[in-house]
């Protein structure tokens, strides 16, 4: 499996995962969906790929 397809893979097991957890009035409309898609984002995403790039710099660079 090419990389693309198994990131696409794991983002629309992520995406049914965010969906459930949304609040459905705001998947109304485009701004709705942006938001709740931002915030989604901010709270799970992004905090689990920063502990993610710090281990793996720690990794790479340990602490002399």
């Amino acid at each position: 499996m090419r990389k693309k397809s198994i990131l696409t893979k794991h983002l629309q097991a992520v995406a049914k995962i965010l969906y459930q957890e949304a609040e459905t009035e705001e998947l109304e409309s485009l701004a709705g969906i942006e938001k709740t898609i931002r915030a989604q984002t901010l709270e799970y995403i992004t905090p689990e790929l920063g502990v993610f790039f710090s281990k793996k710099q720690q990794e790479l660079h340990p602490a002399e």
